[in-house]
């Protein structure tokens, strides 16, 4: 049997803890939290309208700006170990300043702005990378400003989300966001929005999503609450 100083001891155990850290389970303990899922609401489009890009801020064939705040959302599709997701197909779509979707189905009492895009599409770069250029988002009764996304790719079940403003103070009232108890997880929704570096009358936020490695929603999926409101 082989005795060891104690300080030998204590240099075994601080390996032991190193070692640890890069096994499977180590990595599992320091993975990034997913990004939860949401509602896809009723507001998707019903056919995706022949502009679609990633600038929701001007319409083809038209010469006018949107109203609102032009605002740059970007950010990096990337699983729980931080690696970066390419090629996966992102959709946004909100409402317009004026609290209106462009959607037969929203019928507000709001005019629609015909400049504002309503809905956008990217696919991530090789490091996982998208930037969309919209507006900033505006409240209407009993939401919060937000934006929905929902990101779909080979080999990963499409995630449902939406982004929040960090700071508003409807989200304490917001009937979806609400629902997320866990202050971290909440977090993983709320974006802070500050002047753009590159032009200080505009603002820009950025917008993480994390996937599992595996590609699957898991637990989030088997949620009665997620279920309800997805649809699935």
């Amino acid at each position: 049997m082989h005795h060891f100083h104690p300080a030998r001891r204590r240099w075994l155990a601080l390996a032991a803890s190193a070692v640890a850290l890069t096994t499977p389970a180590g990595l599992r303990a320091a993975a990034l939290l997913l990004t939860p899922a949401q509602s896809l609401g009723p507001f998707y489009p019903r056919e995706i309208p022949l502009d679609s890009d990633n600038d929701l801020a001007s319409v083809a064939g038209r010469s006018g700006l949107a109203r609102g705040t032009i605002t740059n959302v970007v950010g990096r599709v990337i699983d729980e170990h931080g690696r970066p997701l390419s090629g996966m197909r992102l959709e946004v779509w909100q409402c317009d300043a004026n609290g209106r979707y462009h959607h037969p189905g929203d019928r507000r009492n709001a005019p629609l702005d015909p400049n504002f895009q309503g809905y956008g599409q990217f696919v991530t770069a090789d490091d996982g990378r998208y930037r969309f250029r919209t507006i900033r988002p505006v409240s209407y009764p009993g939401r919060a400003p937000h934006i929905h996304f929902a990101v779909s790719g080979p080999g990963v079940e499409s995630l449902v989300t939406q982004m929040y403003v960090d700071g508003e103070p409807e989200n304490e009232r917001d009937m979806l966001l609400s629902r997320v108890r866990d202050p971290a997880a909440r977090q993983r929704l709320l974006v802070a929005l500050a002047p753009n570096p590159d032009d200080s009358a505009h603002l820009i936020g950025t917008f993480d999503l994390v996937l599992a490695a595996d590609g699957r929603l898991g637990s989030a999926r088997a949620d009665p609450v997620y279920r309800s409101l997805a649809g699935v």
